[in-house]
Parts: C-alpha cells; sequence; structure tokens
C-alpha cells in the first residue's frame, strides 16, 4: 500500500443486524508491463493509493521510483505525448497540469505508446 490510509467508511451489511464494518476505499493504479520494466520498483502494481487527482499518482510513483515522474511528464509537468492515463474507461482531459480528480474506488491506468519497426 502507498501512502497513509484515508479514513475508512462505514458501511452496514444489511442481511444483518450486526455493527457497521469498515470499508477503507482507495483508487488503484495499475501500469503497463513495460513501465514495470523500466522501473522496478513498481512491478508490485497495481497499488492502493490514497490520491485525490492524476498529478497526486504521478508525484506518489515519484516517490517509489524516482525517475518515473519524468518519463511520463515533461519537464513543464505535462504528459507526454507518448504516455495515456485512464480513470476507468476514459482518458483523462487535463494533459497539461493532471488535474482530473479521482474517487476513492476510482481505477487509474497509465500506458505509453511504443512505436519502432
Amino acid at each position: 500500500m502507498v501512502g497513509p490510509l484515508r479514513p475508512a467508511r462505514a458501511t452496514s451489511d444489511s442481511t444483518t443486524d450486526s455493527p457497521q464494518r469498515i470499508v477503507a476505499l482507495m483508487a488503484t493504479v495499475e501500469l503497463t508491463r513495460h513501465l514495470k520494466e523500466i522501473f522496478p520498483p513498481l512491478t508490485a502494481a497495481p497499488f492502493e493509493m490514497d490520491v485525490t487527482s492524476v498529478a497526486d499518482v504521478v508525484r506518489r510513483l515519484e516517490e517509489l521510483a524516482p525517475g518515473v515522474a519524468f518519463y511520463i511528464c515533461d519537464e513543464r509537468g505535462r504528459l507526454r505525448k507518448h504516455v495515456n492515463i485512464f480513470i476507468g474507461e476514459e482518458m483523462i482531459r487535463d494533459r497539461g497540469k493532471l488535474t482530473d480528480l479521482l474517487k476513492s474506488d476510482s481505477k487509474v491506468f497509465i500506458a505509453q505508446a511504443l512505436s519502432g519497426g
């Protein structure tokens, strides 16, 4: 698990009169196999992260694997042309500042395009 846990959410079990159970929901971050090969500390992915934006995800990944942020983003912090980030099935909208917001149960997938012949 990466970073501190967000306060857990209480849910009730509607089938019994048992007390509420605590369930922690965090964003899940997955990467392509290629990124895991280039940055071995990321081979443990998928990660569960307490993050609120795509920019937070990139910062957390950089803490785990120095250099990955510059692989994903350029010197101005913009997503590189050969990299795509998805939240669920949707590609992020803000490739410049990575401000797309995440929910506690978001699924984030980071992929890079490989080219060549």
